[in-house]
């Protein structure tokens, strides 16, 4: 028997076998183990920069706008010196101490009310004759600037725009320059000077940080200050002579920037390494000048939390590979668990990514809305300007040829009503004018009575050319006859002559014009309504009636603003507005404006 006992024994090399074949499997678990880590961690990587992107994206947005929007908010300022007196008197006379100190305060007075930093005239020869701060230390009255490149663009070109540090401030600022012409030759340069760097504390509230890149690739604005006036890159030699000949950045020594870019992830966004730290650099191109926005984000806490995914990603798989191993018989479910988290996980994401989409249009949406109230406010002032001035203006030039007329025929009382007519309409021309002068202001006058047979009867006759022209008849009701309303007596002119005019305008294709004002008391209100034979109001139009630019008129006549200039004089007065079409056709325009106090009540008072 014992000789047969080593045949029973299994061979040596049975255990090692048995050992080596449990390898595949711990390899195969190990490789998941190491695939999950690296999968989590390259999602959470790319999620944490997919995120940084639209934060920066956002964030350069608004910075974008705001930043276009100072740089454009002066554009039209050196324009403006040309249309002075005082300047181009100057630049005739440059030696004359009475018209320098006149300018000198005229532009002192205009910068007082724009809110640039500076603004100043400059010869031909490029030497500061006139400036807003021309008492203050370091003017820049006297200074041969024919150096800077806006002023020489300017002499060649028409316009200018540079940056640059003070010569005589040290202060840096965003330069705006236009040529004053006489004729074909040019007498002088208006210039504005901007200050950004108040953009540069705004954006110091923001997360990450911020540069401002000019066109030779050298930060002028940045929210770390260590940064300001270096290159990205080491100027060439071109570069270095055009900064040593207009010295944009001062004493400055330009050292170069330890900026390393490391991968490019878009056009606009690629990952660098400053001063050996990683940064995602998210750039925006801005509209108003060669300069470059780049928002910076610091990497650091991206990678560390893809690097706490990628071990929540190992831990995860190693207890999903032993329950595997234990619970082999449920892993269907597992499956279908890790399905539903997966769908869970892609729907949040998909939400997420919605909302922030809805977000930026919101903000969009937002920033059109500005822009449009300022055009459409813009737009109201000027249109009332000529509005309001052309009425009184076509009457004056009225009464003067009747004048001349009856003075032919020796009609002297027509005569003298018609010169008082004029008196008239010269006093509530400067009333217009007083009141143009303050038109985004409160009136600080009290009002006042305003009888309205007389100002309807005013009216009438400012467009008794127009009524007679287009055979419109009108008909007045006024009840009691005394009726007075409390407000400004110009605005109540210029309220009446809209309404009439549109009245006059609606009714010209219309067989019956008949044009009918009426006015009643109803307790301490006066109702005032102006009826035409017209058309009437389209529906479509009848909601939106009293919004600027909004009109029923074809192409060319009219801007859609008289009606939203009636309804900021009656809002003015304490009043309302309305309109509505009437059932036997035509519009009807309501005004309830408070009523005055009749004589009878004045004299028991």
């Amino acid at each position: 028997m014992s000789s047969l006992a080593p045949a029973l024994r299994p061979p040596p090399s049975a255990p090692r076998a048995r050992r080596w074949r449990g390898l595949p499997r711990w390899c195969a678990a190990l490789a998941l183990v190491a695939a999950a880590a690296y999968g989590g961690h390259e999602i959470a990587l790319q999620t944490g920069l997919s995120r940084l992107r639209e934060a920066a994206e956002h964030r350069l947005d608004m910075l974008e706008s705001g930043l276009d929007a100072d740089l454009a908010r002066f554009d039209y300022l050196p324009a403006l010196l040309e249309m002075s007196p005082v300047v181009p008197a100057l630049l005739e006379a440059p030696a004359s101490p009475v018209l320098r100190d006149a300018a000198n305060r005229y532009l002192n007075g205009v910068n007082a009310t724009v809110g640039a930093e500076m603004l100043y005239v400059l010869d031909r020869s490029g030497t500061s004759v006139a400036a807003s701060d021309w008492d203050q230390p370091g003017t820049t009255v006297g200074q041969d600037l024919s150096f800077r490149p806006y002023v020489s663009d300017a002499v060649k070109y028409g316009r200018g725009r540079f940056y640059g540090v003070g010569i005589t401030s040290r202060r840096p600022g965003y330069y705006l320059s236009y040529a004053l012409r006489r004729g074909e030759g040019v007498r002088g340069v208006a210039a504005v000077k901007i200050n950004i760097e108040q953009a540069e504390n705004a954006w110091r509230k923001l997360p990450g940080h911020v540069l401002l890149i000019d066109e030779r690739g050298v930060v002028i604005l940045s929210t770390r200050d260590e940064l300001k006036y270096r290159p990205i890159t080491p100027l060439d030699a071109a570069q270095r002579s055009e900064v040593q000949r207009s010295r944009p950045y001062g004493e400055a020594p330009l050292t170069p920037l330890s900026w390393k870019p490391l991968q490019v992830l878009a056009t606009d966004t690629q990952l660098v390494s400053l001063d050996g730290v990683a940064q995602l650099a998210s750039t925006r191109t801005l509209q108003r000048a060669a300069w470059r926005l780049v928002a910076l984000d610091d990497m650091a806490p991206v990678r560390a939390a893809a690097r706490y995914a990628a071990i929540t990603a190992s831990l995860a798989m190693a207890v999903l590979l032993l329950v595997a191993v234990t619970l082999w018989q449920r892993r269907r479910a597992v499956r279908q668990k890790l399905a539903s988290q997966a769908a869970l996980q892609a729907a949040h994401d998909n939400l997420e990514s919605t909302v922030v989409a809805r977000t930026a249009q919101l903000r969009a949406a937002q920033s059109d809305l500005v822009h449009a109230g300022k055009m459409a406010a813009l737009g109201q002032m000027s249109a009332g300007m000529v509005h309001e001035l052309n009425q009184p203006l076509t009457a004056l030039r009225t009464l003067s040829e009747s004048a001349c007329l009856l003075l032919e025929h020796d009609r002297r009382e027509e005569v003298r009503g018609n010169l008082q007519r004029i008196s008239g309409l010269v006093d509530r021309l400067a009333r217009l004018t007083s009141r143009l002068k303050t038109f985004a202001h409160k009136s600080e006058l009290p009002p006042q009575a305003v009888p309205l047979v007389r100002s309807i009867a005013d009216t009438q006759a400012l467009l008794a050319a127009e009524l007679k022209e287009h055979d419109v008849q009108v008909e007045v009701d006024v009840r009691p006859a005394d009726l007075g309303v409390m407000a400004d007596e110009a605005a109540v002119g210029s309220l009446l002559s809209n309404l009439m005019r549109n009245a006059i305008d609606a009714m010209q294709g219309s067989p019956r014009r008949l044009l009918r004002v009426e006015a009643a008391a109803q307790g301490e209100r006066a109702i005032v309504t102006v009826t035409d034979t017209g058309p009437g109001i389209r529906p479509d139009i009848l909601p939106r009636l009293f919004e600027p630019f909004v009109s029923s008129k074809p192409a060319g006549a009219g801007l859609g603003l008289g009606l939203v200039i009636s309804a900021q004089l009656v809002r003015g007065a304490g009043g309302t507005l309305r309109a509505s079409n009437r059932e036997e056709g035509g519009a009807c325009f309501t005004v309830d404006l408070p009523s005055a106090p009749s004589e009878e009540q004045t004299e028991r008072e």
